[in-house]
């Protein structure tokens, strides 16, 4: 489902995508607009159909049922003209381990159309780009899954794709590599590049996307921006953590006062929780009241839903941690 209509040009369209492998089915009925210029997160658990939505989207399969256009030309119809304006970073690295990095792009050069010289100028472009021109002529067989993450994106985006698939880049990662990697995609959007992300990770979709698709059992079940999504969840929620269990009766009067909807009480976590109307104004009062009742508390604020809730709340269960196994074929 799509909240809003897009405005602007579009970089991807596809409509009623379905898709079954055997018995088991992958895509039903997938419909997604992607304007150019952003970040389009694709998020859901293993096996969600993240991957089969992508690799349609790529020309690697074709759907069962329905109809697809990247960068105005349509993914059956004219597959070689899509490969011409896609990038595509899958969830392995897909460079040649026994070649030194300058090699892998110079060769991803080649097989792009330029000629020696230009695919020779756009390796060290990109080297310098994603921080490898140290490492440009070792074997990249001794990278670290770090480097070769960057090495796979910077050959994806050897011919300056005006769209760019990548297909959970950072699973796998440390956390620094992925704030690297993170960086990397916010300047390439930065300079007009359209991005398709699929990930499992809560917080990277949060942090890079500008609209979320949630997928679950091949189907969308929600669309929007990060702030819209997390409003189907809820406004501001009040949370009040107390030092002494014995007080936790009391704030929960307190907060009963200003509280919207239920309150809840975490006896293990000593806290007090519940959605505020009017978050500033009811967070002001129930620190008046604590204060008054001489009670110490641990942490006192406003809370506002996370995507991990979001996540939830839509699917019936928490987002899974990634492992990095692929979704395989029925993806």
């Amino acid at each position: 489902m799509i909240s809003a209509p897009v405005v602007g040009p579009v970089a991807v369209e596809a409509m009623g995508l379905t898709k079954t492998f055997g018995t088991t089915v992958a895509l039903a009925d997938v419909s997604l607009v992607i304007p150019r210029g952003i970040v389009f997160g694709l998020l859901g658990p293993n096996g969600a159909g993240k991957s089969t939505t992508v690799r349609i989207l790529a020309t690697l399969i074709r759907p069962d049922e329905g109809t697809a256009r990247v960068n105005g030309i349509d993914v059956l119809d004219d597959p070689g003209g899509v490969r011409q304006c896609i990038g595509l970073t899958g969830q392995y690295a897909a460079v040649d381990e026994y070649l030194t990095g300058r090699e892998n792009l110079i060769m991803f050069g080649r097989l792009a159309g330029l000629r020696t010289p230009a695919a020779r100028a756009r390796a060290d472009e990109l080297l310098e780009l994603f921080d490898l021109t140290d490492a440009a002529n070792r074997i990249s067989k001794g990278y670290s899954g770090g480097m070769r993450r960057r090495l796979d994106l910077a050959a994806s985006l050897t011919a300056r794709p005006p769209v760019l698939f990548l297909d959970e880049p950072t699973t796998g990662l440390d956390p620094r590599s992925r704030l690297t990697m993170w960086g990397v995609i916010q300047d390439l959007v930065s300079d007009g590049t359209t991005v398709l992300l699929t990930t499992q990770y809560l917080e990277e979709a949060d942090r890079l996307a500008q609209r979320i698709a949630v997928i679950d059992h091949g189907l969308v079940i929600a669309e929007g921006t990060p702030a819209e999504l997390k409003a189907r969840v809820g406004g501001e929620a009040l949370e009040v953590a107390v030092v002494d269990p014995a007080d936790l009766a009391r704030v929960r009067e307190i907060v009963a006062a200003v509280a919207s909807e239920e309150v809840f009480v975490e006896a293990e976590g000593r806290r007090v929780r519940a959605a505020a109307a009017d978050g500033a104004r009811s967070l002001a009062q129930v620190a008046e009241e604590i204060a008054r009742a001489g009670i110490a508390t641990e942490d006192l604020g406003l809370h506002r839903p996370t995507l991990d809730e979001v996540f939830l709340a839509l699917t019936g269960h928490p987002a899974e941690s990634p492992t990095g196994d692929d979704e395989g074929q029925a993806s």
